[in-house]
Parts: C-alpha cells; structure tokens; sequence
C-alpha cells in the first residue's frame, strides 16, 4: 500500500472521530492548522497505536497539513533515525503548543541526540521549539543535565515574556531535582543567573515551592 493510499485509510479513521465543536473552539483560540477535525489526542494516540510504526510514513504525514495526520506522525516515527539532520524538518511547521507538547512526549524525548535538540533549539529557533525541546528534556533519562541547564536559560533569554517557555522550563528543572546534591546546585546556580523577566519570576516562584516539598 503506498503512502497515500495509507493516509487516506488513517483519514477515514480520524473521521469517525471527528468533533467540529472542539475544532472550532481551537480555531477561536488561535490554534491554526489548514484542517482539523478536532479528534481528542487520546483518540489521535489510539488511531496511531493500530498502525505500524515507519519512519518514512510518518515523516509524509507530518508534512500533511492536517492536525491530526500531525500528530499521529509523532506516533509513528522512528526515534532512533532522528539525527541533527533532521531536526529542521521536525521544526519546520511546529507553530503550536499542541503539536509541540506531543511531538515532544512521543517523539523528540526517546532520541539519542537530546543534548544536540537542546541545544539547538533552545537558542537557535522560536519559541514553540524551545518548549518542545526543554518538554522533551524533561521526560528523557538520556539528557546532561548541564545541557538541559543550559537550554533552559538560554530560552528564558531568547524569550522573556512567555509563559509557556517558563513552565517548559520549570518542567525540565523539577526533572532534575532527583539527580542529587550537585544538580540542585547547578540548578539554583541557574535560575539566580536568569534575567529579570516575567519568565524568570515564575520560574523562581515555581521552584521555590516545588524544591521546598521534594
């Protein structure tokens, strides 16, 4: 079966699970995709559990401009044939907290090259790739924590004003509260070095509270 012929089956699947309120309360808010059937992203991960995973198949399915087909990709991916060469294709088109936060969660936080997406994306790109990075970070037992660090400082100065960088940002560093004595330190070292920002107070709060009780 050639990859059209597969999509439009994985299509049809999405279909049946369509919600137009759900796609038009995203639309509302801003969530832009060139088309979205508001199919839950529980639904999403069980349609994509069903298929085979094949890198080359999903990389055609993340090129689609269909919010489901994208985040389906994220299922489907090989993990282990994700060099840096292919982080600008990852990148490319990753314009929402959404598709970020599961291409992080399936994808980006089983590869090898964590360290290198840290620290590439947390300085090199936009603010929905520093989030999915520092979000990877988080959930992978494979990243430096000198790099995870670093990225998420790097991205607070690259964007100070956002909330979402800070809570990637919070979400990496409480990923690392368990790594011992010198992590912490690391850590603390970190956030007094952060600017003074939106950004750097909720981070400084959220630390404080979380350190506090672990």
């Amino acid at each position: 079966m050639s990859h059209t012929e597969r999509m439009i089956a994985l299509l049809g699947a999405m279909r049946r699970e369509m919600n137009g309120e759900v796609s038009e309360t995203m639309t509302d808010r801003g969530v832009s995709y060139g088309l979205n059937y508001g199919v839950s992203i529980p639904s999403v991960r069980e349609i994509a559990r069903r298929e085979t995973a094949d890198h080359a198949f999903a990389k055609y399915l993340y090129g689609q401009q269909v919010r489901e087909l994208r985040l389906a990709a994220c299922h489907l991916a090989d993990p282990a044939m994700v060099t840096v060469d292919e982080f600008s294709f990852w990148s490319r088109g990753l314009t929402t907290g959404e598709l970020a936060a599961e291409l992080a969660f399936a994808l980006m936080s089983r590869i090898d090259a964590i360290d290198a997406l840290v620290g590439i994306w947390s300085s090199e790109s936009t603010e929905t790739t520093a989030c999915c990075a520092l979000m990877a970070a988080a959930r992978s037992p494979k990243v430096d924590c000198g790099v995870a660090l670093h990225g998420a400082e790097c991205a607070v100065r690259s964007f100070p004003s956002s909330v979402a960088v800070a809570d990637a940002a919070v979400s990496v560093m409480v990923s690392l509260l368990g790594r011992g004595v010198a992590t912490r330190e690391m850590l603390s070292e970190t956030v007094s070095r952060l600017p003074q920002c939106p950004a750097s107070e909720r981070i400084a709060d959220e630390i404080a509270w979380r350190t506090e009780y672990m």
